[in-house]
């Protein structure tokens, strides 16, 4: 059985601009695929080889594959979609499958606009592709479709879900097969060295408002950290890797883990750097650790700082405070890891004076990098909902951070644009001058020689923000603005209505930290005022903690999803079972 998998050709400008990132999700489908025996298994880069779809219908036809798969995020879903139309065309025996993220939650509407698509893998996909092959390789896969946990599919004028396939409760039996992906394709500007993301853990125990990804993976579950290293080994011994970045939201969540991990890079003394997502209050919390996580390769740290008026930060459940995003910029500088401030602009509420707050915040931090993000409103998301008609844009090819979805109350998308342009232009303009050429940690300089490279050269080419594509060119050029909505796309609001049904997730322990602990800021906003919060340094979300508790997560009390329910519309009940224990079955919508 010939399996052909497709990483669709989308580009918006984004995290692009720092290289060509390899899609992991074809190793981690890859592994589990070839573990099971199905060995046949041909990979196409899209995105990374700028194949444009006539050259792609030539290849498909060449490779004659029985089963053509492809990705999800929300924003290339139409080129997904159109993938796997060509693949039909080429080959209409051969089975058409998707997953990702927005296909997981969004089936419903997927399936009613390419009909092609014969099935969704929903979540996370590694069983679920294996018992879809064999469930093909049965012989009358219509018949043994319904079988399949975790799937979506249309039947006739109907579309169907089957009950959720369990979340893989030992990530250690994950086995990546990266020999799959050409690395020479893969290289990180900033360093000139090839890149690799691979998992510390799967999952976010935190629920802001903004985000998916704890809905998506459901459970938070965390890798052996010496497993972890020595995939890192492979990666940077076999494959020449020179940078990596962990693909998780928040890898020092767990901490005696991280702190593993990290102890164990520094022992084998690998030539590789690295970067990491993670939340202030992370940092603040191991302000003694910095050290150490220097030593064991670490250089570059994205922090969630999201927004300088704290108005906006009650609002996305981030539950940290201005004042702790400066401790932990400042933090991370003394110990000569870059620190990058993340902001979320353009809500409905945001104005030229708060766009110009956030500048002069991220200088006041001394802050080497600064990203503002156009704040996307994944439809699956918590804050869509509570935007409700403030969302007025449902083109999801322009889901991608650096396209105002949301027009603010004060100003146009395209002053929005420029506001951004010109805090972008100004810090970095001042990072060139002053402050790149003169670090004087030299591993760091080049580091930051090689970031701000990286971002000159996207600018160079109108590829950075989109900004040839929209025809943006500064202050004069905001009436030609043109960010090519297609109206005619619309929300399917029977979706919203599934994910409105879901059950309540899964809810964690906790465990209670004297004040005196919280007073210094330890892992909890509140903690910054001194008040005594049930917070942890990490432990609590251990697997063998996992219980049903109550805990604060990102200021929301949601904490981790049921197994298996977030998916299944089937269970609606106010106490459902757990899906392991359902029996099969699917809901017809």
């Amino acid at each position: 059985m010939r399996i052909l998998m497709i990483h669709p050709n989308y580009h918006s400008g984004g995290a692009e601009i720092a290289g060509n990132w390899p899609p992991a999700w074809v190793a981690y489908l890859a592994g589990a695929l070839k573990t099971a025996g199905f060995t046949d298994i041909r990979f196409i880069d899209a995105m990374t080889d700028r194949i444009e779809d006539e050259e792609l219908r030539r290849i498909i036809r060449e490779e004659k594959p029985d089963v053509v798969g492809a990705t999800s995020i929300t924003p290339s879903i139409y080129k997904a979609e159109r993938v796997l139309q060509i693949a039909k065309e080429e080959h209409p025996n051969a089975l058409t499958i998707i997953g990702g993220v927005h296909a997981s939650f969004m089936y419903r509407q997927v399936l009613t606009e390419a009909p092609w698509i014969d099935a969704i893998i929903r979540g996370e996909g590694e069983a679920v592709i294996v018992n879809v092959m064999k469930a093909l390789q049965s012989g009358d896969w219509t018949e043994a479709r319904s079988k399949v946990l975790g799937i979506a599919y249309s039947d006739g004028d109907q579309v169907v879900a089957t009950p959720a396939e369990p979340p893989i409760a030992d990530v250690d039996t994950i086995k990546p097969d990266w020999s799959v992906l050409d690395w020479e394709k893969y290289i990180y500007i900033p360093l000139n060295t090839r890149v690799a993301v691979p998992n510390f853990a799967r999952g976010c125990p935190f629920t802001c408002s903004f985000c998916s990804q704890w809905k998506f993976w459901r459970n938070y579950r965390v890798r052996d950290p010496l497993k972890v290293v020595d995939e890192i080994e492979d990666l940077v011994r076999n494959h020449g890797v020179g940078f990596f970045i962990l693909a998780d939201e928040e890898p020092t969540i767990h901490r005696k883990k991280f702190i593993r991990f990290c102890e164990e890079m520094v022992k084998r003394d690998l030539p590789v750097l690295w970067g990491i997502n993670t939340r202030v209050t992370d940092v603040i919390r191991d302000e003694k650790l910095l050290p150490l996580y220097r030593k064991a390769g670490l250089i570059h740290v994205s922090l969630g700082t999201e927004a300088a008026a704290q108005l906006k930060l009650d609002l996305f459940n981030k539950e940290t405070t201005v004042a702790q995003n400066k401790r932990a910029v400042q933090l991370l500088k003394k110990n000569g890891i870059m620190a990058e401030a993340q902001f979320i602009v353009g809500l409905d509420n945001e104005t030229p004076e708060t766009l110009e707050e956030t500048y002069r915040m991220v200088i006041d931090w001394g802050a080497e990098m600064a990203n503002w993000s156009m704040y996307t409103p994944w439809p699956f998301a918590d804050l869509f909902q509570e935007l409700g008609d403030k969302v007025e844009i449902f083109d999801y090819e322009k889901y991608n951070f650096v396209t105002p979805i949301v027009k603010p109350a004060a100003m146009d998308r395209a002053t929005l644009l420029d506001r951004v342009m010109h805090n972008y232009r100004r810090f970095y303009m001042r990072k060139m001058l002053f402050h790149y050429p003169w670090i004087r940690d030299k591993t760091l300089r080049r580091y930051m020689m090689g970031c701000l490279k990286a971002f000159m050269r996207s600018g160079m080419r109108r590829e950075f923000y989109d900004l040839g594509r929209v025809n943006y060119w500064g202050p004069q050029s905001k009436k030609k603005v043109d960010f090519g909505f297609d109206e005619t796309r619309t929300l399917d609001r029977r979706q919203l209505a599934d994910l409105k049904s879901a059950p309540p997730p899964r809810k964690l322990k906790k465990k209670r930290v004297p004040a005196e602990v919280a007073a210094n800021g330890v892992n909890g906003a509140n903690g910054a005022n001194g008040h005594a919060e049930e917070i942890d340094e990490g432990d609590q979300y251990d697997e063998a903690v996992m219980t049903p508790a109550a805990v604060s997560a990102c200021g929301a009390p949601k904490g981790l999803p049921e197994d298996g329910d977030d998916y299944d519309e089937a269970i609606t009940s106010s106490n459902p079972a757990p899906a392991e224990t359902e029996k099969p079955r699917a809901t017809v919508h």
